[in-house]
């Protein structure tokens, strides 16, 4: 789109350049100097389609050092005009071009994203034509509809601005509903699965329960103990487990080891990859603890993604001796053995 644009306004910017540059040399009168006239046409044509036609260092905008070059051209073209026709003939249609040709230029500079160098040379224009024409006339010769044409091509600029970072911003505004929108859908299909796995685990023993009336084995009240357990697990730590983490916490609680699992968001902002490798070492952890309770923390800290502690004993949480593990899992990669 913005291609399309840039190539119908250079069009048209060039198709102006060139009708007054014939406009120039349309001479009813000859001029008194006529090399000092095809000077100031070649020079405008020169820098009028340079200007239009250049890259500068940030997309559309003119490089700083040609705003030098243009407000130059804006003094010499018209002095250069004026010097080659006699006073009278100043007036004629021919010898008034550069005001339309040098106004363009100055449009061509605005459009371009040097708005003061274009009103510069806007303002050059008007000293030189009120020298050599007088404020009146050159106001009557076309003056005004350079002004106005300068005026408008800033107000377009302005609004086309604000209206691409409107659209970047409304672009933004659905790239944030299409993200919300996403996050939403895994949610629901996470909240399903979450359904699906505790009917799957609480269903079995909930019928066997009620088919019982309630009078339950030893082995069915270690399973209902066990399925309970892994409900928990599933609602307060799923980003800690994979199948892997959930064998080895059943395996330890089939021994009499008592397992909770806090997920905290340790494992927030990590890529998958690093995720599983978390997953897998804590599932070694726990599949050589010997401790009566385990405790696995999955806190939000700088440093460390997961810690699994073991307690045996009955001794307070305080109670240092009273911990047979203390294992932790950085959120980065251990870069030597050591670690």
């Amino acid at each position: 789109m913005n291609r399309s644009v840039r190539s119908v306004a250079t069009a048209i910017a060039v198709g102006f350049a060139v009708y007054f540059a014939a406009r120039a040399v349309w001479w009813t009168v000859q001029p008194s100097a006529p090399l000092l006239m095809v000077a100031a046409i070649v020079l405008y044509l020169v820098v009028i389609i340079a200007s239009v036609l250049v890259d500068g260092p940030i997309g559309v905008r003119l490089p700083a050092w040609w705003g030098g070059i243009a407000i130059a051209t804006g003094i010499v073209v018209p002095v250069l005009v004026s010097a080659s026709l006699l006073p009278a003939h100043r007036t004629e249609p021919f010898a008034t071009w550069f005001i339309g040709g040098v106004g363009l230029l100055a449009v061509v500079c605005i459009v371009r994203r040097r708005p003061v160098v274009g009103w510069l040379v806007m303002v050059v224009l008007i000293v030189t034509s009120s020298i050599y024409l007088g404020p009146l006339i050159a106001l009557e010769l076309g003056l005004v509809g350079s002004i106005m044409w300068a005026v408008v091509a800033h107000l377009l600029v302005l609004f086309w601005d604000r209206a691409v970072k409107d659209t970047e911003h409304l672009a933004d505004m659905q790239r944030a509903v299409s993200a919300w929108h996403a996050t939403q859908l895994v949610r629901q299909r996470e909240r399903r699965v979450r359904v699906q796995y505790a009917l799957g685990a609480a269903g079995p023993v909930l019928t066997k329960t009620i088919a019982s009336g309630g009078q339950l084995t030893d082995d069915d009240r270690l399973e209902a103990r066990l399925a309970e357990g892994r409900l928990r697990d599933e609602l307060r730590g799923a980003s800690l487990l994979n199948d892997a983490v959930r064998g080895a916490i059943h395996d330890v609680r089939l021994r009499g080891t008592a397992v909770t699992v806090f997920d905290e968001g340790g494992l927030d902002e990590l890529d998958e990859s690093r995720r599983d490798e978390i997953r897998n070492e804590l599932a070694d952890v726990i599949s050589r603890a010997q401790a009566e309770r385990v405790i696995i923390r999955a806190a939000r800290d700088a440093q460390t993604a997961v810690t699994v502690v073991g307690r045996t004993g009955a001794g307070d949480s305080s109670d240092d001796d009273a911990v047979g593990l203390w294992h932790e899992i950085p959120r980065e990669r251990r870069t030597d053995a050591a670690s």
